[in-house]
C-alpha cells in the first residue's frame, strides 16, 4: 500500500521560556495560553521581538505561528478597589 501522507509539521515556540510544540500554525492568544497553563480570562499573550516592544494578543486573536516564535504572558490589570 502506498500511503503518502506526511506527518505533520510541528512548530516549536516557546511561552515565558518554555518550549512547547504544536502543529497548528494558526492558533488563538486563547488557546497558546492554556497551552502553557495559563488562565485567558487573567492574561494576554505577548510576542517578543528583538530591538522592539512586544505586541500583546486578545485571547481571540489568531495568530500565525513560526518555528521559533517566542511570547511572554502579561497580567491583566486587576480590578481597582
Amino acid at each position: 500500500m502506498n500511503d503518502n501522507h506526511k506527518p505533520p509539521k510541528t512548530i516549536t515556540i516557546t511561552i515565558d521560556g518554555q518550549p512547547h510544540t504544536t502543529a497548528d500554525d494558526d492558533q488563538e492568544a486563547a488557546a497558546l495560553l492554556r497551552l502553557a497553563g495559563v488562565d485567558p480570562a487573567q492574561y494576554d499573550l505577548a510576542k517578543v521581538k528583538r530591538g522592539s516592544e512586544p505586541k500583546v494578543y486578545r485571547d481571540e486573536k489568531v495568530i500565525n505561528l513560526k518555528d521559533g516564535d517566542a511570547f511572554v504572558t502579561v497580567r491583566q490589570s486587576a480590578p481597582v478597589g
